[in-house]
C-alpha cells in the first residue's frame, strides 16, 4: 500500500509562505482580524452613533445576523432602499417608514414610516382622484373586517348575515380601490376625535340605516368602555319610524338617523270617509328642523321610488291642495328632490354643517323583484366583468342636475357603480335567526337583494366620509391665518389704492376753485377800475374847460 505522505512534500507547503508577497498578506490578514475582533468587544452601547454594530453582547442571537448584515448594508450603500413585504408599496408616500420593530424582524426603524405620514400621503394622493372608479380587491390580512362578524350588539336582525347563519364570509374580505390613489382605512378612535362634540346625522331610507349601524359599530369597536356606547332613549331594535340616537359619552359626540324614506313628506287626505295616502312634493319631511343644525348630514333617498305606487304616480303625488291624476315617477322625483334643496339653501348654515347626499345603492334580484320571487342567495363573488354592470340611473342625474343648481355645496358620493359590482353581499336569504335551510328557501319569503350584510358594504362608504373629512382637516391645517392686524392692513389695502384714482378729481376741483377765486377778484377789481376812469375822464374834461376860457 502506498504510503499517502509521499505524494506529499511539506517542504513545499512550508516554501509558500517564505516568499514575501505571501508574508504581507499573511501579517496583514492577522492584523485585521484582531483589530476587527478588539473593536467588537468595546463597542459603545445601542445607542451610540456607529453605523455597522450594536452592542454584541445585549443583542439577542435571534436577530443579530440579520440586524448587522442589514446595518452594513445600508452604510456600505446609503443610496439603497430595502423593503421587504408588504408595506414595500408604501415607499412613495414620502419619507421613512416608523413601524415596531420586533425580535427577528428584518426591517429596521429607519426603513419605516410615520402612521401619520402615511395617512398625509394617501390624503394628497385623493386630491383631484376619482374614488369612485375602481374595483374590488381581497385582503388577506386581518385589516378587514373594520369589526368582528358577531361582535356588535346594534345591528338588526336582517343585516346581521353571521349571525343568521350565512356560511361563506368572502365578502367581508372586500375593499375598494380607486384607480390612481389609496383610501386610508377607517381609525374609528381617530374618526371619533374629528368628530368629538358634534352631531353626525343620517336622513333618508333603510339604506342609509344601514349605514348608520354600519357607522355605530365601527366606531364602538375602538371604544374600549363598550358602556359608554348607547343608544339614547334606550331601543334595541331600529326598524320602526322615528329617529335614533347613539352617544359616545367619552367623545361628548352623537351619531344619529332620522327616518325619511323621500326627504319629503308622506301625507293623508281625507276622502270619503277614509283617508288617502298621498305624498306631499313641495314640503320638506316633518322633522327637519331637529337636525338642520347638525355638524354633518348624510342624505339619502332613492328605493322608496321604485317602489309600485310611485313607479305607477296615479293618484298619488300631491302640490298644495292640488292631487295629480298621473304624473311620471322621475317628474316626481325632481319636484321632491327640488323642495329639498331649496330647504338646504334656506335653513342649513354651510359654514357650520358639511352636507353630503349618498346616491343609489344597486339592487341585484334576478328572476324577479323584490316582493315577486327575485334572488340573490347563490351568489357568493362579485362581478368582474364591467361589461355586466347595469346603467347609471336616470334619476341620479336629475340629483346631480339638482345639486348643481343649489347655492349649499353638498358632497354626492357616487356610490352606484361600486355597489353595483357586489351582487355576492346582500342577506338574501339570511335576514332571521334559527330557520332551518327549508324555511330559509320557502317562496313565502322575500330575499332581500337589496340592503347588505354587516360587517360589509356600508363600511366602504364610511371610509369615504372618514376621507372626506381628513381632507377637509388638511386643508385646514394648511390654509395659511392672517394676524388681526395683518387682515387689518389688508382691509385697508383697498382704500390706499384708490387714492390714486382720487387725486386727478382733487386737482380738478383745486383748479376750479383757483378759477372761481380768480374770477371774484376780477369782479371786485372791476368797480375800481370803472371808477378810476370815469374820474380821469372828469378831469380830461375840466382841463378842457379850463383851456377854452382861456384869452
Amino acid at each position: 500500500m502506498a504510503d499517502p505522505t509521499k505524494h506529499f512534500d511539506f517542504n513545499n507547503l512550508c516554501s509558500l509562505f517564505q516568499t514575501r508577497r505571501t508574508k504581507i498578506f499573511a501579517y496583514g490578514f492577522m492584523i485585521s482580524f484582531i483589530a476587527c475582533t478588539i473593536f467588537l468587544a468595546f463597542s459603545p452601547s445601542p445607542n451610540s452613533s456607529s453605523p455597522w454594530f450594536t452592542n454584541i453582547y445585549t443583542a439577542d442571537s435571534g436577530s443579530y445576523y440579520r440586524s448587522h448584515f442589514t446595518s452594513l448594508f445600508s452604510y456600505l450603500f446609503p443610496n439603497s432602499t430595502r423593503s421587504n413585504g408588504p408595506d414595500a408599496g408604501f415607499e412613495g408616500l414620502g419619507g421613512n417608514r416608523t413601524v415596531e420593530t420586533k425580535p427577528g424582524s428584518n426591517r429596521t426603524v429607519t426603513d419605516a414610516l410615520s402612521s401619520s405620514k402615511i395617512r398625509e400621503g394617501l390624503i394628497k394622493g385623493l386630491m383631484g382622484c376619482n374614488v369612485f372608479d375602481g374595483r374590488w380587491v381581497r385582503v388577506d390580512d386581518d385589516s378587514y373586517p373594520l369589526y368582528l362578524p358577531g361582535s356588535c350588539p346594534h345591528i338588526d336582525e336582517p343585516f346581521n348575515c353571521y349571525r343568521n347563519g350565512r356560511p361563506d364570509s368572502d365578502y367581508e374580505k372586500l375593499r375598494w380601490q380607486p384607480h390612481g390613489c389609496e383610501i386610508p382605512r377607517m381609525d374609528g378612535k381617530d374618526m371619533l376625535e374629528l368628530i368629538r362634540g358634534k352631531r353626525l346625522v343620517f336622513v333618508g331610507d333603510s339604506l342609509n340605516r344601514n349605514m348608520w349601524e354600519s357607522l355605530v359599530c365601527i366606531l364602538r369597536n375602538s371604544v374600549e368602555d363598550k358602556s359608554k356606547v348607547f343608544e339614547a332613549s334606550g331601543r334595541q331594535e331600529f326598524r320602526t319610524e322615528g329617529s335614533y340616537s347613539f352617544v359616545f359619552k367619552d367623545y361628548n359626540c352623537s351619531v344619529e338617523f332620522f327616518r325619511s324614506p323621500f326627504l319629503v313628506q308622506e301625507w293623508e287626505m281625507p276622502e270619503n270617509g277614509s283617508k288617502h295616502e298621498t305624498l306631499r312634493l313641495d314640503l320638506v319631511e316633518k322633522s327637519s328642523s331637529r337636525y338642520k343644525n347638525a355638524d354633518i348630514i348624510i342624505f339619502n333617498t332613492g328605493h322608496w321610488w321604485t317602489h309600485e305606487k310611485t313607479s305607477k304616480g296615479k293618484d298619488y303625488y300631491q302640490e298644495g291642495s292640488h292631487i295629480y291624476g298621473e304624473l311620471n315617477v322621475v317628474e316626481a322625483f325632481r319636484k321632491a328632490l327640488t323642495t329639498w334643496a331649496r330647504w338646504v339653501d334656506a335653513n342649513i348654515n354651510h359654514e357650520k354643517t358639511l352636507v353630503f347626499f349618498r346616491g343609489y345603492s344597486s339592487s341585484h334580484f334576478r328572476g324577479g323583484r323584490w316582493n315577486s320571487g327575485g334572488q340573490c342567495d347563490s351568489e357568493t363573488q362579485p362581478i368582474k366583468n364591467e361589461t355586466y354592470l347595469a346603467k347609471y340611473p336616470s334619476k341620479m342625474r336629475v340629483l346631480e342636475n339638482v345639486l348643481h343648481g343649489m347655492k349649499t355645496s353638498v358632497i354626492y358620493l357616487n356610490i352606484t357603480r361600486m355597489t353595483d359590482y357586489r351582487k355576492d353581499a346582500h342577506p338574501s336569504i339570511y335576514r332571521k335567526q334559527n330557520l332551518t335551510e327549508e324555511e330559509r328557501r320557502s317562496p313565502l319569503r322575500y330575499q332581500d337583494c337589496s340592503h347588505w350584510c354587516l360587517p360589509g358594504v356600508p363600511d366602504t362608504w364610511n371610509e369615504l366620509i372618514y376621507a372626506e373629512l381628513l381632507i377637509r382637516l388638511n386643508q385646514n391645517k394648511h390654509q395659511p391665518q392672517q394676524h388681526p392686524q395683518q387682515a387689518q392692513q389688508h382691509q385697508q389695502q383697498p382704500q390706499k389704492q384708490q387714492q390714486p384714482k382720487q387725486q386727478p378729481q382733487q386737482d380738478q376741483q383745486q383748479k376750479q376753485q383757483m378759477q372761481q377765486g380768480q374770477q371774484e377778484e376780477k369782479q371786485k377789481k372791476q368797480p375800481q377800475q370803472d371808477q378810476r376812469q370815469k374820474h380821469q375822464m372828469q378831469q380830461g374834461q375840466q382841463e378842457q374847460q379850463q383851456k377854452q376860457k382861456q384869452p
